[in-house]
């Protein structure tokens, strides 16, 4: 993978400097302080690829579909079944607020994300493709490998989701990515797995000093430390933790980074997922020790 010309890449973190660099960050939008004017607002998020060849952005108000196909199905079917799985994550920090992502495991509210998404919450709200909304507890995460566990107070009859089986992906086959990308939730796009076995450590390398965040993807020692699915679907900040589909509409990654020339940029066809067999390994672990 070309190294950028710039500063290399890095994880979101708590502080934004100035300058152009290259970042991988999550996909989470953390707004300190937005209230009375932009300026000082902070993103701990997740953005990914661009050249997608279509987009689905649907809400409860409206759904618009372009170029709705894939190799082996209809994109706008695949989003009539996943859709109702994937929740919109709002979290109050001591710092601020946070939008993500989240995949509905079981229809009484168990919820996977990223650790990052709910990295110092005080409160979550999870908000269903319906607009319902539950209060929830993080069950438990390990930020080693981004993977966090949530539970819906109260929840009944939530639609899960179909996990795949991530050994079984091909570089080139069609994948469709949802989640709430800036807080519009319900958004459907499409592009191809880029490549398999990424490790982040590959996504450039880092000048803590020059740093934007001050936390590389090379350290791994103070960031998630996972292999990756690559793909080129648009990803941007709040897709963190959404799901990563194939044409069958069966969960194969979690939507967790992507890389980015500049840190403010969004999507440029450089993003990153988490396996899913992976990341059920680690669900398992959290939820029965």
């Amino acid at each position: 993978m070309p190294q950028p010309a710039e500063p290399p890449a890095v994880l979101a973190g708590p502080r934004k400097r100035s300058g152009r660099l290259a970042a991988l960050v999550g996909a989470t939008a953390l707004a300190a302080a937005l209230l009375g004017g932009g300026a000082g607002a902070a993103i701990v998020g997740l953005s990914g690829g661009s050249g997608t060849s279509s987009t689905t952005a649907a809400s409860s108000a409206t759904a618009q579909t372009v170029g709705n196909t894939t190799a082996s199905g209809d994109v706008s079917t695949v989003a009539a079944k996943v859709v109702p799985s994937v929740v919109q994550v709002n979290v109050a920090t001591g710092r601020g607020t946070a939008i993500g992502s989240g995949v509905i495991l079981t229809s009484d509210g168990r919820i996977l994300t990223n650790a990052h998404v709910v990295q110092g919450a005080q409160t979550v709200t999870v908000t269903t493709s319906d607009g319902k909304k539950y209060q929830a507890k993080v069950v438990g995460s390990d930020t080693k490998s981004d993977i966090a566990v949530l539970q819906a107070q109260g929840a009944s009859g939530l639609t899960a989701a179909t996990l795949g089986d991530s050994s079984k992906l091909a570089v080139g086959q069609q994948v469709i990515a949802i989640g709430s990308p800036g807080g519009l939730q319900n958004t459907v796009t499409t592009g191809i797995v880029s490549a398999l076995n990424r490790p982040l450590s590959d996504v450039g390398g880092g000048d803590e000093q020059n740093s934007p965040f001050g936390r590389q993807a090379s350290n791994v020692t103070s960031g998630p430390s996972y292999t990756a699915i690559q793909t080129d679907a648009s990803i941007n900040q709040g897709n963190s933790g959404g799901a990563l589909v194939d044409s069958k509409g069966q969960v194969i990654g979690i939507n967790s980074a992507l890389y980015s020339p500049n840190s403010s940029a969004g999507s440029v066809g450089i993003g990153f997922a988490i396996p899913i067999n992976d990341a059920k390994k680690i669900v398992d672990q959290i939820v029965n020790g």
